[in-house]
């Protein structure tokens, strides 16, 4: 009886865990950002806002990343050895709000680089 108790509150606390866990940047996906903030621009600086929007997403990736893997072991101690532990996930937030508009800019970069036909190698 009391091993099946223990065995529902393990999967309970796994579950609970699992999803709370911060994704994986390449996960999330891109917010909508329209192009018409980008449409204005030559080709020019275009190629330098998709350079500084890469540089910009390639940090916002490597947080995300950091935070699903410290979300990932936190569920792995917590089920495991210390179910506190699964009061330490983050989960998903302002992190990953920023990468999925760094996301979408891109896209909208790129929407605007070929309608202008810039010919920029974005990707």
């Amino acid at each position: 009886m009391i091993t099946n108790i223990f065995k529902m509150m393990l999967v309970g606390a796994t579950a609970f865990g699992v999803s709370g866990c911060a994704d994986k940047a390449d996960e999330i996906g891109a917010a909508y950002v329209s192009p018409m903030h980008f449409q204005a621009m030559s080709c020019q600086q275009l190629a330098a806002e998709a350079q500084g929007t890469s540089a910009r997403a390639q940090n916002a990736f490597a947080a995300q990343d950091k935070r699903a893997s410290s979300d990932a072991v936190a569920v792995g101690v917590g089920t495991i050895l210390f179910w506190p532990a699964l009061f330490m996930i983050k989960g998903d937030g302002a992190h990953a709000a920023e990468v999925a508009r760094l996301k979408g800019e891109m896209q909208a970069i790129e929407a605007v680089n070929r309608s202008k036909s810039c010919g920029l190698a974005l990707g």
